[in-house]
């Protein structure tokens, strides 16, 4: 190989590496957690809504996006264990 191929090869992954941990940025932020939290939210409303068999539609829609937030936030301490047993 060439120096200038290396060089080339080199920049490919240093962009890579980027885009990479921008992703991994972005799958731990608290910004995507509370946008999934609010789209959650909604949807088991309307949900709630059109079957019209809950008394209290604004709080027993609340559940399922408390679940989902407490499964985000234990799934770190998960994967250290299952890294930590691998």
């Amino acid at each position: 190989m060439e120096i200038k191929e290396i060089e080339e090869e080199i920049l490919k992954i240093k962009e890579r590496n980027k885009r990479v941990e921008g992703d991994k940025a972005w799958e731990t932020s608290w910004t995507r957690r509370v946008c999934i939290m609010i789209l959650t939210y909604i949807v088991v409303v309307i949900y709630s809504y059109v079957i019209s068999k809950v008394s209290n539609i604004w709080l027993s829609s609340i559940v399922p996006v408390i679940g989902f937030t407490l499964s985000t936030l234990s799934l770190g301490l998960v994967r250290k264990i299952w890294e930590k047993n691998k």
